[in-house]
């Protein structure tokens, strides 16, 4: 579970929105207050409209932070990540932040960190291979998406992709390709890190699991307040003797170990 940490409620100015496809945009807001207290892994809660319409904020993983800036990734997924996807430089986005726990990139136990995104999941991995590349850590990333028009690699380096339908890089999901590429790496001491769509984390975490690789999954949510106040994402988790209880993804997570997590089938 996360440390309690001071979180602000602040109005962010957009700095610039660059949309990357007909879907997909990159929002960068000034925040200098916000900026320096973020970790790799920790998430913003965004109002999307000044009206009771959306009435809850959207939760965003930090994908980038630098000089008093926050960036997020956004997919439009409905009217509030619609609305993010128009918005133009010079509004203002009423902001919680920071919030959630962070990937553990400062743990020791590891030299290669395999991370890997799904989808939109790929959001914070520019800032947690900034945060271990910063610390001497190898890493290796791996990308998957259905097709080659969704893939985003912004800002990461030594990229392996992997589309549903074969347009870009292996043929497969990025589970497979992980398997695939695992002899060439098993000289090492692995650690992985992902975030994307939970059947994904599922077979990642039972993949990884079952070979002792240590992993961290960071879960997608719908999470109305992110404080844990309205009890809208209750997750099930699993202690060391296998008893399972629920807790709330929002202040337990949302990065969680991969041998604690118990996915729905």
């Amino acid at each position: 579970m996360i440390a309690k940490t001071e979180i602000f409620d602040l109005p962010l100015e957009v700095i610039s929105n660059e949309r990357l496809s007909r879907s997909v945009n990159v929002i960068a807001l000034r925040a200098p207050e916000l900026a320096p207290r973020f970790k790799a892994g920790q998430f913003l809660e965004i109002k999307t409209s000044d009206s009771l319409f959306p009435l809850l904020r959207r939760p965003f993983s930090a994908h980038r932070v630098s000089d008093g800036t926050i960036e997020i990734m956004n997919k439009v997924v409905g009217v509030g990540t619609r609305a993010l996807y128009d918005v133009e430089a010079g509004e203002k986005l009423q902001t919680l932040a920071p919030l959630g726990n962070a990937f553990g990139y400062d743990k020791t136990d590891f030299d290669l960190a395999i991370l890997i995104s799904g989808g939109i999941g790929v959001a914070p991995m520019a800032m947690l291979e900034d945060a271990l590349r910063a610390r001497g850590k190898e890493v290796l990333n791996i990308v998957g998406a259905r097709t080659a028009e969704e893939l985003v690699a912004r800002h990461l380096s030594n990229v392996r992709l992997a589309t549903d339908d074969g347009t870009a890089g292996f043929k497969g999901n990025v589970v497979e390709l992980f398997e695939k590429l695992l002899p060439s790496l098993e000289s090492k001491r692995l650690r992985a890190f992902a975030c994307g769509p939970n059947p994904m984390l599922n077979a990642l975490s039972k993949f990884c699991n079952a070979r002792a690789i240590p992993c961290e999954v960071s879960i997608e949510s719908t999470m109305g307040c992110g404080v844990g106040i309205c009890y809208g994402c209750p997750i099930r988790v699993r202690d060391s003797s296998g008893k399972m209880r629920y807790e709330l993804l929002c202040q337990y997570g949302s990065v969680v170990d991969a041998r604690e997590i118990v996915f729905d089938e």
